[in-house]
C-alpha cells in the first residue's frame, strides 16, 4: 500500500512506508511534551501515538492547576496518510523538524482550547536504544530522543486561560518508536512470573545547560538500561539542533537515591548523580512540588491505554482531585512530578518521572504494590 510519503526518500526496508518494519502488534511510534511554570502554577502535557498494526491513532491533553487534573483524551482509526497528525480535537504539527512544533486541542463542548509551540532550546539527544526481553519474548525494543524547550502561545480549560509567552514555561519533549507493550493484553500461554518494572526518566531545565537522567532497573537493582547526559543550551535561535556527536556529554554512568513518601511508590526527595567520562561527579537534588497522573494521557488507563480500539472516532474528557487519589492504586502508580532541581549555584526545574511495580530490592519494596514504610 503506498502512502505520500513513499515520494520521499525516507525508506528504510524494500517495503513501501506504511508497511512497518515489524509485525509486532506492539509496534508504536509516539510524541510526548510536557510545559511547566517554575513555581508549578501550571503544569501540562501531551502525547499522541500512531499504532500502525493496529491501524489506531490515539492523543490527549492534560493540565494540572490548583490541585485538580483535566485531561481529554481521543482514539479513532489511523490515517492512511502518516503526515495527518491529527485525531478528532487533538492534532500536533511539525512546523520545524527537531526545532518547532505545536500541539492544538479545540473543542468547545469540553471545555479545551490550546494553540501551544514548543521551541528547542537544545539540540535533540538519542538515548540508547532500548531493549529488553522476557525470556525469549521481546517485550521492548525502541529508540527515544529527549529535547528541551520553552512553550509560547495559549491554553484554556473551562473558561481559565493563560497565555504562554508572558509566562516562564519550559518542557521537555521526547519522540519515540519500535515496540513496547500497547492496546489489549493478550491472553494464552504459560502464565509469567510476577510483574515488575523500574522506571525513573528526569530531564532538568537550568538556564544555561540542561541534565537528563534515565534507568530501567530489575528487581534486584540491575539496570537493563541507563543513560545520562549534560547538555548545553544553544546559543542562538538558529544553532544546529541535530548534534554531530559533540554537543551533549553522555556519561559513563548515573546513581540515584530516593527518599520514598510513606505509603505509596513516589518519590518525597530524590538526588541524582551523573559521572562524566572526565571523571568527577555532578549531584543534582530533586524537591518535588507537583504531581501529575500519567493517567490523564492514557498511561495505565483502565479503559484508554494505548493503541486500544474505540471505535472510528471516541473523544472522552474526565478530572481528577489529586488530593483525593488513592496513591497505591494501580492505575495511579505512573506519575511525573514538577521538581525543584539544584545543582551546585544553579537552580532549575524538571521533573521525575516514576514508575514502580513489582519487587525492587533497594527501594524495599518487596511485593507487587507493598508500599514505602
Amino acid at each position: 500500500m503506498l502512502n505520500p510519503l513513499d515520494d520521499l526518500p525516507v525508506h528504510q526496508t524494500p517495503e513501501p512506508i506504511a508497511h512497518y518494519g515489524s509485525p509486532s502488534r506492539n509496534a508504536y511510534d509516539r510524541y510526548f511534551f510536557n510545559g511547566y511554570t517554575p513555581d508549578g502554577e501550571l503544569f501540562f502535557a501531551a502525547a499522541m501515538g500512531l499504532y500502525p498494526n493496529r491501524k489506531v491513532l490515539d492523543a490527549a491533553f492534560s493540565v494540572v492547576h490548583d490541585g485538580v487534573q483535566r485531561s481529554i483524551r481521543t482514539s479513532g482509526r489511523a490515517p492512511l496518510d502518516r503526515r495527518d497528525t491529527s485525531m478528532g480535537p487533538i492534532r500536533v504539527e511539525v512546523v520545524d523538524p527537531m526545532r518547532q512544533l505545536r500541539v492544538l486541542v479545540d473543542d468547545a463542548d469540553r471545555g479545551f482550547h490550546v494553540d501551544a509551540t514548543f521551541t528547542a532550546r537544545t539540540v535533540a539527544v538519542e538515548e540508547p536504544r532500548f531493549t529488553f526481553r522476557s525470556g525469549t519474548l521481546v517485550t521492548f525494543d525502541y529508540t527515544r530522543l529527549a529535547q528541551w524547550g520553552t512553550w509560547t502561545g495559549t491554553i484554556e480549560v473551562d473558561g481559565r486561560s493563560w497565555t504562554l509567552d508572558e509566562m516562564a514555561v519550559r518542557g521537555c519533549r521526547d519522540r519515540s518508536w519500535g515496540i513496547r507493550p500497547v492496546g489489549e493484553r493478550e491472553s494464552g500461554g504459560a502464565p509469567g512470573g510476577l510483574p515488575q518494572f523500574f522506571w525513573l526518566w528526569a530531564p532538568i531545565n537550568f538556564d544555561d545547560v540542561c541534565t537528563h537522567f534515565d534507568t530501567n532497573e530489575l528487581s534486584d537493582g540491575r539496570p537493563w538500561h541507563q543513560s545520562g547526559a549534560i547538555v548545553p543550551v544553544l546559543d542562538s535561535p538558529d544553532a544546529p539542533v541535530i548534534d554531530p556527536g559533540d554537543v551533549a556529554e553522555p556519561m559513563r554512568d548515573v546513581d540515584w537515591s530516593i527518599d520514598w513518601q510513606p505509603g505509596t511508590r513516589r518519590a518525597r526527595g530524590a538526588t541524582l548523580d551523573l559521572h562524566p567520562w572526565r571523571g568527577g561527579s555532578e549531584r543534582i537534588e530533586l524537591e518535588p512540588l507537583v504531581t501529575f497522573q500519567m493517567l490523564g494521557l492514557g498511561y495505565l488507563h483502565p479503559e484508554w491505554n494505548h493503541g486500544a480500539w474505540h471505535g472510528e472516532l471516541d473523544v472522552a474528557d474526565d478530572t481528577l482531585v489529586l488530593a483525593d487519589l488513592d496513591p497505591m492504586d494501580h492505575a495511579h502508580l505512573h506519575v511525573q512530578q514538577l521538581v525543584r532541581a539544584r545543582w551546585g549555584d544553579r537552580v532549575g526545574t524538571g521533573v521525575l518521572e516514576q514508575l514502580v511495580i513489582g519487587p525492587h530490592e533497594p527501594s524495599g519494596f518487596t511485593d507487587l504494590l507493598d508500599p514505602a514504610r
